[in-house]
């Protein structure tokens, strides 16, 4: 396994072959179930050990538990600040010895306290051609812009909102008679597609950031 992690699974030649994955969720968790479901047909390496939430309600929870995977549920709302929250989330996912951070859908910012325990170790998916709309809204606003073609964007998580070195990314085409919804469509699919690829290159590939850029080694 390749990479310039900063600890665990992800240093180079560490002859760790199976690390252990943490997806974080706060809605719907499509994405959570398609990365499961891609693990488990093994289209990247390791185990799916964790989902962790910050919303008791959130329809993910209920994938996990149709798929047997463990949930944690961390309620920001119990804790007087940010860092006091993530402590609590760095203190439960070194119990289940987590390697590698999923956000799917996680609404939350993580701090630069939190990035630093986990230093590209933590990946994203944004619903964008990046830079290119940023933030909650992405395919909407995309839409209502009236691009010809969006897409779907992995990245590490930085400090920044949206801001992290790219992995992959992949690309749709917006028709005339697309609608939101049609788009919507359109990227969740190539999403439920495009993470577990990235996921796989981060994991068995040999790879190093270098000004900013994700680059894969011969």
């Amino acid at each position: 396994m390749g990479g310039r992690g900063d600890s665990g699974c992800m240093k180079p030649n560490s002859g760790c072959m199976k690390p252990n994955i943490a997806v974080f969720c706060s809605g719907n968790g499509s994405n959570f179930e398609a990365l499961v479901k891609n693990n488990r047909k093994g289209k990247f390496p390791g185990s799916i050990e964790l989902m962790v939430t910050d919303n008791a309600d959130a329809f993910a929870v209920l994938r996990a538990q149709r798929l047997q995977i463990p949930v944690l549920f961390v309620d920001p709302k119990r804790y007087v600040s940010k860092e006091d929250y993530e402590k609590v989330l760095v203190r439960e996912l070194r119990r289940f010895s987590i390697d590698l951070i999923l956000l799917a859908g996680f609404m939350r910012i993580l701090s630069p306290y939190f990035v630093k325990k986990f230093r590209n170790r933590i990946l994203n998916i944004h619903p964008s051609l990046l830079p290119a709309f940023k933030g909650a809204h992405a395919i909407k606003d995309a839409f209502e812009y009236g691009v010809k073609v969006t897409g779907v964007t992995v990245h590490f998580v930085d400090e920044g909102v949206d801001s992290g070195p790219i992995i992959l990314q992949g690309s749709v085409s917006v028709e005339n008679n697309d609608t939101l919804s049609t788009l919507e469509a359109k990227i969740h699919k190539l999403e439920h597609r495009i993470y577990s690829q990235a996921v796989n290159i981060v994991l068995t590939k040999k790879w190093k950031i270098s000004r900013r850029r994700f680059v894969l080694l011969s």
